[in-house]
């Protein structure tokens, strides 16, 4: 029995990971017709940021963290990210599974085994995402194409270890915690307690972020004027903006509209981002980003 647990995700999650495998099916389709014309170029690798345990499962701190956004009143049983990309008829020459709790690394191996799904080409690896994400763009050169899958439930992710992925052969899809973190960070007064973390995750500073989400306004009282800040509406969507922006620094395509994933009173939580240095992996992600959206 797992304590102090619940189970992760809903509707919104089976949507994100449905739009995901659809472009995975679409990227090795495209990939291995390249190999066929090519000779076995280019290698084609799998990077899985936050590979789990194979089920979903949070500490009662991150239940917490969501409970304003009745993610638990969605929950149902899925394929996870991992289990979806092993399944795929066609393969990628070598997978990366990166979880930074080792007993998660081992549950997963155990479900994967039980299901026959690892092969010699699969490397688990127990470790902080952002130090593995810079030793592997190190790794990256031009007979090398990699899809990396960055699926947090927060803001782990710090700006500084996606900017190495630039001009790099690679296709990225990375969840942004908009509406349940972010937006919570950016509080109503601008107070910003929490301005490391804001800075860190949108390689921003502190100027920069108040600039995009913040505006002070005089309030003219009996007592005379009054300066006051006022937080910009929309911010949920603004953030999703920001980030997007920030990304064309690195990538050439990035999705103007990323897939926005909402709870079951329809207040969006995530925007599911993708980016590329090539036009048509933008072109595709784009329709089915569409088609789920409708």
């Amino acid at each position: 029995m797992v304590k102090n647990k619940t189970a992760w995700g809903g509707d919104w999650t089976n949507q994100k990971l449905d739009a995901f495998e659809k472009y995975v099916n679409a990227y090795l389709a495209i990939m291995h017709s390249q190999k066929r014309k090519y000779n076995g170029w280019p290698t084609t690798i799998y990077f899985d940021g936050f590979a789990g345990s194979g089920s979903r499962f949070l500490s009662q701190e991150t239940e917490n963290l969501f409970k304003d956004f009745n993610y638990n009143k969605e929950a149902e049983v899925y394929k996870g990210s991992v289990e979806r990309v092993l399944s795929l008829a066609l393969k990628f020459d070598y997978y990366y599974f990166v979880d930074n709790n080792q007993d998660n690394i081992e549950s997963l191996k155990r479900k994967l085994l039980e299901q026959n799904l690892i092969t010699s080409n699969c490397h688990f690896i127990h470790g902080d995402v952002n130090e593995q994400l810079l030793k592997f763009a190190a790794l990256l050169d031009k007979q090398k194409a990699a899809l990396v899958f960055l699926d947090p439930f927060g803001m782990q992710i710090q700006w500084s270890s996606i900017e190495p992925l630039k001009d790099k052969r690679v296709d990225l899809w990375i969840l942004v915690p908009s509406g349940v973190i972010i937006n919570r960070l950016l509080d109503k007064k601008g107070d910003l307690q929490h301005i490391e973390l804001l800075e860190s995750y949108f390689g921003l500073q502190e100027e920069e972020i108040r600039k995009e989400f913040y505006q002070e306004k005089t309030d003219r009282t009996l007592f005379g004027d009054i300066g006051i800040v006022e937080k910009t509406k929309d911010a949920i969507h603004k953030i999703a903006k920001i980030y997007v922006q920030n990304l064309k620094k690195i990538f050439k395509y990035v999705t103007k509209q990323p897939l926005v994933l909402r709870n079951s009173k329809n207040v969006p939580i995530y925007h599911f981002v993708f980016a590329s240095n090539n036009k048509t992996a933008l072109t595709i992600a784009s329709q089915i980003i569409e088609k789920k959206q409708k």
